[in-house]
This record gives C-alpha cells, structure tokens and sequence, in this order.
C-alpha cells in the first residue's frame, strides 16, 4: 500500500547513536577546517573542490549558494574567500554523484521517503528530466519538450490562473526570477509566494512602514566602524559565519558587541580566524561584551525596558536623544513618548527574563554609544508580534539618531544568497502599482493588480483544492513550510507538482496527481548557451548586486539552466498568445539584463555595471535619510507586549538549526557548537524545566502542541540539558515543522512563528 502524503513528509524517527559533550566556547578555528576539509574530501571530486575554493566569492568568480552575507568591496582572501559552510554548500552542489532514471527504477517514491533528509541530500545531483504519472510508483524519464508541454497542458486547463502556485526559492538568479515573475504575470496570476514569506517578511514590512524601504540600511564598512553593534536573535556561527570576521574587525576598530539570544552561541562569543596561525594559537578574539539571554519572544519586553530607561536618563540630563535628528527626520515621536511611559520598568524587565546586573551592563553600552547597529535574523522574524519586534529595533535607532549616517543602522541578516535581490526584481505577491505600470509600459500586457498568494494563504489554497498547480523554483518546499501534515496533504491535493532543483529533496516525494523534477545547473557549473557561456547576478544583504558565473563542467548532458526551464514553460503554456519572444531570452542573459534595467529601479545600465568586478549598489533612501514612507520621514511606532500565557507544564519552544544545516539542506548529523554529536531528534531543555518533569539527560520523549483546538505531534525525542532560559526549549527544524501551526504567523508579515510555539513534553516509555 503506497504511503499517505503525511507519511512521505514525515522526517525518518529512527535514532543513532548520540553523542553529548559540553558546548564550544568558541567558533571556526581548527576545527572549521578539519570539517571543511572532511566534506571536500568526502563529496567532492579533490580537483573540483581546489578549483571552487579558489574562485567563490571572488571577484569574477561564482557565488556562494549558501548565505547572502556581502563580500567586501577591496581586499578578498585569494585563498579562502568563504567559510565552513560554505564549502559544504558546495560539496551539496558539486558532489561527486549522479542519479538518473536507472536510480529512480530501483527506488520507488515511497521507498525514498523512508529515507533521513541527509540521505535523501546526498543521493546525488539531478541528472535528467523526471515524470510521475497519476497512480504510478516510480518516477520516469521524460524529454524536456514533453515536460514542458505537460506543465503548459495542466496551467491552460485551469479555470482561471489564480488556482496556480509559482514558489520561488533564495537561490534563484536575478535573470531567472525577473523571468519568472514576468511569465506569471503575464500568465494572469500574481501568485508569487516565496521563501522570504517564511524569514524576513516580518523585517520588510516593519522596515517598509518606519523607514521607507524594506532592506537594511548598512554596508560592510558600517560594521567595521560602529560603535556598537547588537546581534539579536542570530546565530551567525552556523548561518553566516563570514559575519564573524566583519563583527572581529569592529572589536578591532574599538567597538563593544552586545549579543541578545535565547541560547550562548558560540559564534556570539569567541572567534578564532581559520586564516590567521597566530590567532588561532591565541585562542580567537573575543566578541560579546555582554551576553542577554533573552527568554524566547521577550525581546520587545527588553528593548522596551531599554527604552524607558533612555528616556529616564533623557528626562534628567537632556543630552541622551539625537533631538536634532529626531525634529527633521522623524515623525510620530510624541505619541510614541506617551505611549511609552504608559509601561512599568520592571514588568518589562521581568517579562524579558533579563537579569538586573546583565541588562544594566548591555544599558551602559547604549546609552553611552550613538554609532549603533543592530543585526538580526530569525530570532526576532518567527513570531506573531514578529513585526513589533523590528519596529521596537527601529524605535531605539531613531532615538539615538542611530540611521543614516557612518557605522550606525539596520542590520537584518537575510538568509538564502539571492532572496533579497528575487524580491527586488519582482519575486512578489503584492508588488507595487509603479512596478505592474512598467510591466504593462515595456511589455503591453496588464498585470493582475489582485493580491497573490503568500506561503500561507498557498497552502490553504492547495489544501482546500482552490489552487491545482504547484510550481516550485529551488528550495525543498515541504520541508520549509509549517504544519508538516496539513501542508502535505495540500500538495496531495494538486493535479501537477513541479520542482527545479540541483538535488533531491523530500519536496519530490510529497508530490500532486503527477509530478515532474526539473534537474537545473548549479551555482558552481558552467551555463553554456548559443552565445557561449552566461553570466548572472545576484543581490546580497547589504544592497549590492554583482555577477556570478560558474566555472565546473555540467554533471550532466540533460541539465538547463533555471533561465532555460522558465522560457520553457513559458512557451509551451503561453504559445502564440505572448506578447514576448521567451526564447530569446535563454540564448542571451543580456537581453534579459536590459530589460531589468528598463523595468527595475537601481539597475540602469544593468550590463555595463555588472562588469565591475566588486559590483555596484543599489539606490537606499534610509543610507541617505531620504525615507520614502507615507509622512516621508522615519516613523516612530507603537508596540505592544506579547501576551504568553503558559498553561501548566507548557514550555515555549523555538525551531533552530544544526551546525550541519542551511535551511532544510542537512550536510551532516552534528552541531559542533552545541555539543551534540549524531542525532537530529533532540530536544534542548532547561535542566530545571526536565527537573520538574522528572526527566533524565536523553530520554525519549514526546512533544504535542495544542493550537485553536487542534493537537499536533512530533514522536520520539531525546533530551538535552542546555543553558537555556526556563520555561523554553529549542528542537531543529524541520523535525518539529509538525508541531508549527499554520494559522499562527506574524500580523500584517505573515511570516510563520516557528520561534514561539507552545508544546508539551511527556516521556515516550
């Protein structure tokens, strides 16, 4: 009997053989070389990985498919330009393996789905064009002509548009994603949802309403010369290690680090440079000056505890605010004054979980420093006042005249190396009106002005048979959204389910009547088309956009570039009632180029900037003060506390990554950092909080979450005893995406709050 969607989502629940030892203290140094090396060795083609290690991130080479974390605009290591993980993004891409139609023979769908994430990673590259037909078992060859006139078959069968599905993944190419969006749109739908629904959406919409524009408002050399930089809810170890080198220099410069995060990282403590013998034999520099560990969701709790003891001292001395800056630039301070005394201090202070001697120490820095920056990532995204908490950030800048000026400013740290610049080329369900009328000016077709589907609204949609057709551009889908069970189901649901990707993923096996995988060129390969080898682009964190282009051979005759895939489909579905003559388009990147420059604000003369090897900025008002919001000036805000109730025994529990992951890629089984060796299904406790329970250091336990009346389960678990705050606990993601509910997500974002979910923890046996 073939497995139940639920069943195929289903993370495997089988235990190894953990391993615990006491946590790092420090981060990178030996031991990010011994485990890169390892990877290298391990999956790559040695040839292969010396020629990629000398050419990522470089100028003129490819770029790192991992993080979004900026290069710096002068001086790169000619030698090690990237950092651990990195390397094991690449060894992902670039492996040493294949798998074509004599593998998917011998496995079957639900074979493949008994396999662990990290199994089903690295299998091996996609080598050719998949197909599973309605009711089969196994997925099939098929060509490229035919799969393309399937996907064209199902799109034009629809009863309108709008009951399809366009996912795009952070990976995806400013080229291909400009494409993408354009074919969807003029297809007549703007169901657009993509990845940064479910990270940084919350940053966009709080940055967007105070400060005109919905990216960070710093470049590199800003970090290098702040003051003062906060990291909260980050972990920039494992997610963007290259950070730890920018945050190094700072300390260098003179300035203090303030780390705000549930867990002690160990990249938020110390940092031993791999690429300097003297500092690793010295032990590595030392980075936080203070560490906050916040209680999970207690960070407005916390900044405004800060606030009202700015204003305290503001009241008293008159010389604490930036009054000049806050006259001309701001709007809204008054009332955000007013609401503010409303508070109680210590209530503040309680609710944050902050020790009195610790917040007063973090304080101290504050107010005695102008040049602030503050970082963040997901930590502060992931909840339901995910917005607040950003706004809240924004609030503390603007009363220290902190935005806009050298080394001071916003600081979200986005995740996937392209999905700022997806958004920026139009990866949008809800893209401004000024964009649609250029849309409509160059192409002569009307954009749906309808707002599309988010992530959420996606999956409601599949669910409830109101969407038919998911089309997935990278990313592994199932394994990122919430509410693993409801959300396969909803992809069950489809009539066709396609997927571009370089490797398998669990995406592939939780699939619609029929499926198709669409294998595509990495980051690291070669994109040979009729006018020779292509160049693409990619925006990063901080605003800048610079080429890409890939040096390896393709591992495989039968891929397309993801630029190809696009004008594919969209001229087997579209035919000969496109206004665009798509195959144009795959055999020159230029011509694509162009026509972002006519139709993207920033990238004028897109070609003729993209030669520069350190690549070019795009236009930022809130660098300039220049705020492009309703009263076109900073705008204060008003939030509130996040009201948690705790029933008996519950505990809130956020979803973090292992060491060994990006997103939902699994390089291996450890989490160096935290001490945990082999296994996945860990629970991290207070040893308090296990106390209570009578639990024991890796028992096995069960988890149940309880939202809205519905009950949601995540089986077998084993406990860890980790500083943590009480009443809070942490599991990895995605293993306990089941217990995330997809009705709670973040006001006005919708981003999902995968970082504050109630749970309980019995003993399994």
């Amino acid at each position: 009997m073939s497995k139940s969607p639920e069943e195929k989502a289903k993370t495997s629940e089988k235990f190894l053989s953990l391993k615990i030892t006491t946590p790092s203290k420090n981060s990178v140094g030996f031991g990010a070389i011994k485990s890169s090396l390892s990877q290298a060795a391990k999956y790559m083609n040695p040839a292969d990985a010396l020629k990629l290690s000398l050419k990522i991130n470089q100028k003129g080479g490819f770029d790192c498919p991992g993080c979004a974390w900026p290069d710096p605009d002068d001086e790169r290591s000619p030698i090690g330009e990237y950092c651990e993980n990195g390397i094991k993004a690449i060894a992902e891409e670039a492996q040493n393996k294949t798998i074509n139609r004599e593998f998917f023979a011998k496995h079957s769908v639900d074979e493949l789905s008994a396999m662990s994430d990290f199994e089903i990673g690295k299998s091996g590259r996609l080598a050719e064009p998949m197909f599973l037909a309605d009711g089969a078992s196994h997925y099939q060859p098929i060509s490229w002509n035919d799969a393309f006139e399937k996907v064209g078959k199902h799109l034009n069968a629809l009863n309108n548009p709008d009951e399809a599905v366009f996912y795009t993944s952070g990976r995806t190419t400013n080229e291909a994603a400009f494409l993408y969006q354009l074919f969807v749109r003029e297809y007549g739908t703007s169901n657009l949802p993509d990845c940064s629904n479910m990270c940084h959406e919350a940053s966009g919409s709080a940055l967007s309403e105070t400060l005109g524009i919905g990216k960070g408002s710093v470049t590199l050399d800003d970090l290098y010369k702040a003051d003062l930089v906060m990291v909260v809810g980050q972990n920039p170890a494992t997610n963007h290690p290259r950070m730890l080198s920018a945050l190094e220099k700072c300390k260098k410069n003179g300035g203090k680090i303030i780390a705000v995060n549930p867990l002690p990282e160990a990249g938020l403590m110390k940092f031993v440079d791999p690429q300097s013998p003297i500092k690793m034999l010295m032990g590595g520099t030392k980075l936080s000056d203070v560490f906050v560990p916040v209680t999970i969701n207690g960070d407005v709790a916390f900044f405004k505890a800060i606030l009202l003891k700015l204003l305290q001292k503001e009241e008293a001395t008159n010389d604490v605010f930036d009054k000049t800056f806050i006259e001309e630039f701001t709007d809204g301070y008054d009332v955000f004054i007013s609401d503010l005394k409303t508070y109680n201090f210590d209530e503040c202070l309680q609710a944050s979980g902050v020790s009195k001697n610790v917040f007063d120490d973090a304080f101290d820095l504050i107010l005695n420093n102008d040049k602030i920056i503050i970082c963040w990532a997901m930590g502060l995204t992931q909840h339901q006042n995910a917005v607040d908490n950003i706004r809240e950030v924004v609030n503390l800048l603007l009363l220290k005249g902190s935005i806009g000026k050298e080394g001071a400013g916003t600081c979200p740290v986005r995740g996937h190396s392209n999905v700022q610049g997806d958004r920026t080329v139009g990866i949008w369900e809800s893209a401004p009106q000024a964009f649609l009328d250029k849309i409509e000016s160059k192409y002569g077709f009307k954009p749906s002005v309808k707002h599309g589907y988010s992530v959420i609204d996606a999956v409601k949609a599949m669910y409830e048979k109101k969407a038919k057709v998911f089309f997935g551009l990278g990313g592994n889908f199932i394994s990122a959204v919430p509410d693993t069970n409801y959300s396969a189901e909803a992809l069950a649901n489809c009539n066709l389910t396609v997927h571009v990707s370089t490797k398998l993923n669990r995406s592939h096996l939780v699939t619609g009547k029929e499926a198709l995988i669409f294998p595509c060129l990495g980051r690291t390969e070669k994109d040979y088309q009729k006018t020779g080898v292509q160049t693409q682009s990619v925006e990063n964190s901080m605003g800048i956009v610079s080429s890409t282009k890939g040096i390896l051979e393709p591992c495989s005759e039968d891929l397309l570039s993801e630029v190809a895939v696009v004008c594919g489909v969209a001229h087997a579905t579209l035919k000969e009632r496109s206004k665009i003559n798509w195959l144009q388009y795959q055999d020159d990147y230029n011509l694509v180029r162009d026509d972002i420059a006519e139709v993207v604000e920033g990238f004028n003369d897109f070609n003729t900037r993209l030669k520069n090897p350190s690549g070019f900025y795009l236009p930022n008002g809130a660098r300039e003060r220049k705020f492009n919001t309703k009263t076109g000036k900073a705008n204060f805000s008003i939030n509130k506390l996040p009201h948690w109730k705790l029933k008996d025994e519950e505990l809130i529990m956020m979803t973090i990554r292992s060491h060994d992951q990006f997103n939902t890629t699994i390089y291996g089984l450890d989490d160096r950092y935290r001490g945990v060796y082999n296994e996945r299904r860990v629970i991290f406790m207070n040893r308090e909080d296990m106390k209570v329970r009578g639990l024991i250091e890796k028992q096995v336990v069960n988890l149940k979450s309880v939202y809205s009346g519905i009950v949601r389960e995540a089986h077998s678990f084993k406990v860890v005893g980790y500083d943590i705050p009480k009443n809070c606990c942490a599991t990895y993601f995605p293993e306990t995406n089941v217990l995330v509910p997809l009705d709670s997500f973040a006001h006005t974002a919708k981003t999902p709050a995968s970082k504050s979910v109630a749970i309980t923890v019995e003993a399994a046996y």
